[in-house]
């Protein structure tokens, strides 16, 4: 039944929440054309939580949420979240990327400011970038409602390799291509 096992696990690996002893029979009986006992999978089950129980695994099989699904095992947990912790710094889309720009060169600058540039709502880009320590608080306006100011933070720096907001590229340093259609008249 090793055959049953792994496709099982197969199944566990890929599925995106704890999937459950139905789901999997549904799975498996529209594969092999053929119903396959519940006793069958639960069996398999039991085997395979078993196997990754062993000191030889990283990860195991957890049954949570009603259904199973292979977990981390805790001694492991803090290298994950290092690198969990770094891949999200490291990323930026481009709506943060956006408004991480106009924080930079316009700083210090109102989130109204900002979406005024953009001319879309960013209040999801400047909390992510706030919860990536880019940008930080520098005070609040003397406007109407007295809005927070924001701009670039230590840790800005550090990700981009500058020194200081003076080691930004300027826009005269930035070469216009050459959008033109048709021909040039005089």
């Amino acid at each position: 039944m090793e055959f049953l096992h792994r496709h099982i696990e197969a199944l566990i690996f890929c599925a995106p929440s704890p999937l459950g002893t139905g789901e999997i029979g549904k799975c498996l009986t529209e594969m092999f054309e053929a119903e396959v006992p519940e006793d069958h999978i639960l069996g398999a089950l039991e085997d395979i939580k078993v196997k990754y129980d062993s000191d030889d695994f990283s990860f195991t099989l957890e049954n949570l949420g009603g259904g199973y699904q292979f977990l981390t095992k805790p001694a492991y947990q803090t290298s994950i979240s290092i690198l969990l912790k770094q891949q999200s710094q490291k990323r930026l889309s481009t709506a943060q990327m956006e408004t991480l720009s106009i924080i930079a060169y316009k700083q210090p600058v109102t989130k109204g400011d900002i979406e005024q540039i953009r001319g879309v709502n960013s209040d999801y880009s400047v909390q992510k970038l706030l919860d990536k320590e880019l940008v930080e608080v520098k005070g609040k306006s003397e406007g109407i409602g007295r809005p927070l100011l924001f701009g670039t933070s230590e840790k800005f720096m550090e990700y981009f390799g500058i020194n200081s907001i003076r080691d930004l590229p300027q826009p005269k340093d930035f070469s216009k291509p050459d959008n033109e259609i048709g021909e040039e008249r005089e």
